[in-house]
């Protein structure tokens, strides 16, 4: 089993190992003042960060009514940070998402939010970074260790999960201090939440098999394509960017109705097309999508849910999901076998991960030439 595979199926200890910490930290960091003064929430970050800001947007919204706007760093650093709209004492609130806690980028959008009066929160595993040095407040996220062998660096999918754990529950904290959700109806999502591990297991028992196989059947496909709408968005982005850090392919991730106005018109024609729902709100799109997909020729995959019948009806291969998870708790879940066929991929090319570093990044300094964590932050 390589790396990347021991820690997706590691995904279902993990979730029961940190949920209990993680609620208790959310439940101390968002006080009952802070969540009943916010009244617009800016969710940042880079890469998986950002990917798990969009996969919460949904359950935010719907648990606590707050409005929420999930930006790249660099967007609401340079470009929203200057011009925030007036909310009053603890009106607009900033998250800021990073594992490590030093990406330049999100210690700056966190640095220049404070300057327009916002509150700041630090949503990392790393007490003492930057990240958690600069904001008001710091929610600490920590995992237990997963060591790589010596050497190796793997494509994290632990970080993704756990950040979005602690999005979820920080949706139901202020939905209950805002009294949208009643205590016990609180303590239900909560559970609800718990269950998600058994959710996780059930789809690595179901999809294992046929993410492999998929993976040596397009063993010499040039490119790849992901799909998906509303929280699913952020799960196509994320399951891109586990494709392009395992194997290195090219890979496009896109808004389910965006594809009809893009990629549909793309050269090559039997392209793999995977198109993720949790059979909710897209559902009808992603099945007009699926048929055209698949009437230009494309070899379409379905990830979604036995309940989601007229999505897996057209298409060519299926990976399953399990029946039950909510629309807006389903990037969790939906990931999962999209990180397999990542993982297999990398495997049936002996490609090393992040191409053993060799297209311009290293591992010291934060990203070699593209400086992650040494670029000139303009707060300072």
């Amino acid at each position: 089993m390589n790396t990347m595979l021991a820690q997706i199926y590691s995904l279902p200890s993990l979730l029961r190992d940190i949920f209990d910490p993680f609620d208790d930290a959310v439940r101390s960091t968002l006080d009952d003042n802070l969540c009943r003064s916010v009244k617009r929430l800016y969710v940042t970050g880079c890469g998986d960060s950002h990917h798990a800001a969009l996969g919460s947007e949904l359950a935010f919204e719907a648990l606590s009514g707050v409005p929420v706007e999930p930006m790249t760093a660099m967007q609401f650093a340079r470009y929203a940070a200057a011009d925030l709209p007036e909310a009053g004492p603890r009106g607009n609130v900033v998250v800021g998402i990073s594992v490590s806690g030093e990406v330049s980028r999100t210690v700056e959008a966190l640095k220049l939010a404070q300057r327009a009066k916002a509150t700041t929160i630090a949503l990392t595993a790393t007490p003492g970074s930057r990240m958690a040095q600069t904001a008001e407040r710091a929610l600490l996220v920590q995992a237990p260790p997963f060591p790589d062998p010596p050497g190796t660096v793997t494509p994290g999918v632990r970080s993704y999960t756990s950040n979005l754990i602690a999005l979820y529950l920080m949706a139901v904290r202020l939905g209950e201090a805002r009294g949208r959700l009643a205590a016990d109806e609180g303590n239900h999502i909560r559970d609800e939440l718990r269950r998600l591990a058994d959710a996780v297991e059930r789809t690595l028992a179901v999809c294992d098999g046929a993410a492999r196989s998929l993976a040596e059947e397009w063993a010499d496909a040039q490119e790849f394509v992901f799909l998906g709408a509303g929280p699913n968005y952020g799960t196509a982005l994320f399951s891109a960017a586990k494709v392009l850090e395992a194997s290195g392919d090219a890979v496009v991730a896109q808004d389910t109705e965006e594809w009809a106005h893009l990629q549909y018109f793309a050269r090559a024609v039997s392209t793999p097309t995977f198109i993720i729902s949790a059979g909710g709100r897209d559902l009808s799109r992603a099945v007009e999508v699926a048929v055209a997909a698949k009437t230009i020729g494309r070899s379409v995959v379905a990830v979604a849910p036995p309940s989601a019948s007229a999505l897996s009806a057209v298409a060519a291969r299926i990976l399953l999901l399990p029946e039950g998870t909510r629309e807006m708790f389903s990037p969790l879940v939906a990931a999962i076998p999209l990180e397999l066929f990542a993982a297999y991929r990398a495997d049936v090319l002996s490609e090393p991960f992040f191409r053993a570093f060799g297209g311009g990044r290293s591992i010291e300094g934060g990203g070699g030439i593209s400086r992650i964590r040494t670029s000139a932050i303009i707060a300072d």
